[in-house]
């Protein structure tokens, strides 16, 4: 039975990484689609293998960067599909910098990118979820949000930010039967990593308990359980971590 059957979801960062897994995960359980990405041709072939999949897909081409960016995917859902039932914050960037090398642009690109586009486009869903009585927002975060990382203060801040907005907004709206939750992966093979150090990275996995960073179809379930009913129904303000070991709460 498929579990997201004509629910009307928003992914961000839905052209590759964890946001391709969670679009192909969700048109396999049947729901519709507003995939958004700044890439239009990644963009494209992951709608396309959704399409495949039998979803009903629709594009929106914007950068989460920029306030009209990150409000874009949530307005072009409500327009295409007349409402919008989920919200998948899932679109980062992520940059390597000792703290005392850190340009203040690296630390505001970091934020506005990784962290106040969740706010926007949640603010931007929340009417229609309130006014349905029904919705669930999914913000992706990271398990270094939780515990730091060295050389990746300003992504840690960001992702600690999300997980403390995550928590504080589920308070607001709980009552109203929108539920707001995160997930925090750990090191996941992605292209978002392709810019941190080699050396990093095997010092990284050397550290995990599972000894391998995670593959992005790993985490997309995860995804699934929060948005479905009724296995999402009491999870309120929690971060789930596949996270390899790396974190432990």
């Amino acid at each position: 039975m498929q579990q997201l059957i004509n629910k009307r979801a928003v992914i961000t960062g839905a052209g590759s990484g964890i946001g391709a897994a969670i679009a192909r995960a969700y048109a396999v359980e049947g729901a519709q689609l507003l995939l958004g990405d700044r890439d239009p041709m990644s963009l494209a072939k992951v709608a396309q293998e959704c399409r495949q999949l039998g979803a009903q897909v629709r594009e929106c081409v914007a950068d989460v960067g920029s306030v009209e960016g990150a409000r874009a995917s949530v307005d072009a859902c409500v327009e295409h599909f007349g409402g919008i039932d989920i919200l998948v914050n899932n679109a980062g960037m992520l940059t390597q910098a000792r703290c005392v090398d850190l340009s203040i642009e690296m630390w505001n690109d970091m934020l506005r990118v990784d962290l106040t586009s969740v706010f926007v486009a949640s603010q931007r869903a929340l009417p229609h979820m309130l006014a349905q009585g029904w919705g669930r927002i999914i913000n992706v975060a990271s398990q270094l949000g939780i515990k730091g990382g060295a050389e990746l203060t300003h992504y840690a801040a960001a992702k600690a930010g999300v997980i403390g907005f995550t928590k504080s907004l589920a308070l607001e709206v709980a009552k109203d039967n929108v539920l707001v939750n995160a997930i925090a992966p750990g090191p996941i093979e992605t292209p978002l990593v392709s810019g941190i150090s080699s050396a990093w990275k095997i010092a990284k996995a050397a550290e995990l308990p599972l000894g391998r960073f995670g593959m992005a179809e790993e985490v997309a379930p995860v995804a699934v359980l929060l948005a479905s009913e009724p296995g999402g129904n009491l999870f309120v303000g929690q971060t789930l971590g596949p996270n390899s070991g790396d974190v432990m709460p």
